[in-house]
């Protein structure tokens, strides 16, 4: 099996936050940001897995501050660690002000997938090789959570 690099499941997604997607203080709902978080992940996984991938757990979700309405979104993910069937994927969620084109950090969480076959069964996946420094630093934080995690279970 042909192992891939961070940058081969890299997604960038922009979203607008319109008022079908806030609350009654006019900000984006939660909810709404962990769908789209969901999304995110879960083109990154197909991207280094090539096969339809499932959300098996989600980590903590920090909202770091509200997203107004009309804000633009931009949500990035790439894979942190592939284990035999499973990756980590991690997400961040920045806010972009249309004004300046100013980002904010708004959200961010690590989400586990798993790979499935054609019988919906767990399938291994390609290894991942981390190129940069903070693609060594991200793999290496990785297995300490999925650590903690397989401790937890």
């Amino acid at each position: 099996m042909t192992s891939r690099t961070v940058h081969d499941s890299k997604v960038e997604m922009t979203e607008i936050v319109l008022p079908n997607d806030t609350n009654q203080l006019g900000n984006c709902m939660g909810g709404r940001v962990m769908h789209l978080m969901d999304i995110c992940c879960a083109i990154a996984a197909r991207r280094h897995a090539r096969t339809t991938c499932v959300t098996a757990a989600v980590d903590q979700i920090n909202f770091v501050q509200p997203v107004p309405m009309g804000s633009v979104l931009i949500l990035k993910a790439s894979v942190n660690y592939a284990g035999r069937s499973s990756m980590e994927i991690g997400v961040r969620v920045e806010t972009e002000s249309t004004r300046s084109g100013e980002r904010s950090h708004c959200a961010s969480a690590y989400m586990t997938f798993v790979a499935l076959d054609e019988d919906k069964k767990p399938m291994p996946v390609p290894k991942l090789v981390p190129e940069t420094e903070n693609e060594i630093r991200r793999h290496d934080k990785a297995v300490e959570r999925r650590q903690r995690r397989l401790q937890q279970r």
